[in-house]
């Protein structure tokens, strides 16, 4: 992402006052263009940590929040037959899509710091973060489909490529 520069120019207290406009709720806000970029950067660095962590620890044993069982179980109840190894876009834009997850993401609203801070979502788990390959989504979505993906075994995929990758160069 280019956008390190714009960042880097801010300098160290242009940065600290990011940081805390970042912590705000989005609806404090206008559609300030220097503050979108700054929430993109802030979504795609937790999208690059992710999935270098997916990547580097077997899925199946992540823990991403405290109440990942909570999360899991009311997700699958609200959304049993949604598609989490192949993401359908309009299941996450759609108003009637937005008007069924409403509830589900405010459910978790005290419980889930910035529950409903916009997030990257992979739609294919089994290719990395690309623009084609993404989504944004609110942080309870990510975790939601995240954890999903994790206890169902499907971000294996991720974790197995690049463990066979790393034996593959040590051969």
């Amino acid at each position: 992402m280019a956008t390190g520069n714009g960042l880097a120019s801010l300098g160290v207290e242009g940065a600290t006052s990011a940081a805390h406009a970042l912590s705000l709720p989005a609806d404090a806000y206008g559609n300030d263009p220097q503050l979108e970029v700054m929430w993109a950067m802030k979504a795609y660095q937790h999208a690059e940590i992710y999935f270098n962590l997916i990547s580097s620890v077997d899925p199946t044993f992540l823990k991403l929040t405290k109440i990942d069982d909570k999360i899991y179980s009311t997700f699958r109840e609200q959304f049993a037959d949604l598609n989490i190894q192949l993401v359908d876009p309009d299941r996450f834009k759609s108003a009637e899509a937005r008007e069924k997850w409403r509830p589900f993401c405010n459910e978790f609203d005290g419980l889930i710091e910035d529950f409903n801070y916009g997030t990257l979502l992979r739609l294919d788990c089994q290719r990395d973060y690309t623009e084609e390959n993404t989504i944004f989504a609110t942080r309870i979505q990510f975790f939601a489909v995240e954890i999903a993906r994790n206890r169902e075994g499907y971000n294996s995929f991720v974790y197995n490529s690049k463990k066979q990758s790393s034996e593959a160069g040590l051969s």
